[in-house]
């Protein structure tokens, strides 16, 4: 199971760090909320509430943000 949950730890580290390499704001967004949700079941697991605070944080920002970029262009 201990393997299990690193992959998990692993795959959201992939994905935060993908998105530092997109240009486009709407990808990186939507990549970084793959990884942060990845890493909110990492912190699950792990019962770590600061790892489960900060990316449920941080998935709060991007899809604010998402969501206010979705708005711009619809109008």
């Amino acid at each position: 199971m201990a393997n299990f949950i690193e992959y998990i730890g692993y795959a959201a580290s992939l994905f935060v760090l993908l998105s530092f390499l997109m240009k486009k704001m709407t990808n990186l967004r939507m990549v970084n909320i793959v990884g942060c949700g990845l890493f909110v079941w990492y912190g699950v697991m792990l019962n770590s509430i600061p790892i489960i605070i900060t990316n449920c944080a941080i998935l709060v920002v991007n899809i604010y943000y998402l969501l206010k970029t979705k708005n711009q262009y619809s109008n």
